[in-house]
């Protein structure tokens, strides 16, 4: 769906927006899908542990400085965010983790996924998020994931919000 309005001479698709949502897919699955192969990304190893990666995720909720998980600095230097939401689902073999915020920092999305699929696997304890925060040092957190699970699912403005659910969910 493509929508089209009329709006103020002032307005900024990127600075006006309230709130932006990213959908990260992950098939957690022992087999490669080759239908999936450029749009989630394959955690082979099954079983991950959503209640981990859910205790994990619930640390980042709120107002942060997320520098450990920003790739490369902003030009004005602000890595503080406010997490407004962070979701983990199941459905099948695919994982679906879901994150709204007022903004977010470079590859903080992948970098937040890569983190608690390392808690998933038990390669990471979900309480060390706020250690990985308070470190403000990119080495602290874990593995960026791969750019082929993400999707940009909507953008709110103050009257429209144009969430969309990703096909690999549809």
């Amino acid at each position: 769906m493509r929508d089209a309005s009329v709006v103020d001479p002032g307005f900024s698709a990127r600075f006006s927006a309230r709130e932006r949502t990213y959908v990260y897919a992950i098939l957690n699955a022992g087999d490669r899908s080759a239908l999936l192969a450029h749009r989630a990304y394959h955690v082979y190893r099954h079983g991950l542990d959503l209640d981990a990666m859910g205790d994990a995720a619930a640390q980042l909720i709120g107002k942060h400085d997320f520098r450990s998980f920003c790739g490369v600095l902003p030009e004005n230097g602000v890595t503080v965010r406010e997490v407004r939401s962070l979701t983990l689902a199941r459905h099948g073999d695919l994982v679906r983790v879901a994150i709204s915020a007022d903004g977010f920092v470079h590859r903080m999305v992948r970098t937040i996924v890569g983190t608690l699929i390392e808690c998933g696997l038990g390669r990471r304890d979900p309480a060390s998020m706020r250690a990985i925060l308070a470190a403000r040092d990119r080495r602290a957190a874990g593995l960026t994931a791969p750019a082929h699970g993400l999707y940009l699912a909507g953008v709110r403005y103050d009257d429209y919000d144009s969430f969309k659910e990703p096909p690999v969910f549809c």
